[in-house]
C-alpha cells in the first residue's frame, strides 16, 4: 500500500483525455495525409524558408502560400473545402529582441465564408502563425462577423479567441 488518495482521480476526465488525445492524433495524421496530396513538398519547404517579413513588403504574390505552409491541421481543412488565406494588412515592427516581426490582419475567402466551422478555423490559424518567430499578432478583419448569424456571432466574439479589427 503506497497510502496515496485516489480520491483526486476521476474516470471521466482521464477517459475523455485519452479520447480527445487519440482524436488529436488522428486528425493530425489525417490532415497531413490531405495535404501530403495535395502539395509539393518541395515546394513548402521553399516557402516555409522565405521570410514572410520580405514577402510582405516586397508585395510578394508568395505571402499567401508561405502563411499556408506554415499552417497545421488547419491547412487540410482550408484546402479541403476551398478556403483561403486573405492578406488584408500588415505592419512590420521590430520587436524586444531587435527582430524584424509582422502583425497581420487576414480575411478568408472561399467556402470558408459560409462555413459554420470558420471560429474553429480563425483560433487554429492563429495559433499556428503565432508560432512562427516572426508574426507578433494575428488579427482578422471585422467584416468577417458578418458572416456568421447572431449566435455564431456571439459566440466567436465570446469565446472564439481571436480578435477582429
Amino acid at each position: 500500500m503506497d497510502g496515496g488518495d485516489d480520491s483526486d482521480v476521476n474516470p471521466i476526465e482521464d477517459l475523455e483525455e485519452l479520447y480527445k488525445e487519440q482524436i488529436q492524433e488522428l486528425m493530425e495524421k489525417e490532415s497531413k495525409r490531405i495535404v501530403s496530396e495535395n502539395t509539393d513538398p518541395s515546394e513548402i519547404s521553399r516557402l516555409q524558408s522565405l521570410s514572410v517579413v520580405d514577402l510582405f513588403e516586397r508585395g510578394d504574390s508568395d505571402i499567401v502560400p508561405a502563411l499556408m505552409a506554415r499552417l497545421g491541421p488547419v491547412r487540410a481543412a482550408l484546402d479541403g473545402h476551398g478556403g483561403a488565406l486573405v492578406v488584408t494588412d500588415g505592419v512590420v515592427e521590430e520587436s524586444n529582441d531587435g527582430r524584424r516581426v509582422i502583425s497581420l490582419i487576414l480575411d478568408l475567402d472561399g467556402a470558408c465564408v459560409s462555413c459554420g466551422a470558420a471560429p474553429g478555423t480563425l483560433k487554429g490559424i492563429q495559433d499556428d502563425l503565432l508560432a512562427e518567430n516572426e508574426i507578433s499578432s494575428v488579427r482578422f478583419t471585422s467584416s468577417m462577423l458578418e458572416w456568421f448569424d447572431e449566435i455564431q456571432k456571439e459566440f466567436v466574439l465570446e469565446h472564439g479567441g481571436v480578435t477582429f479589427v
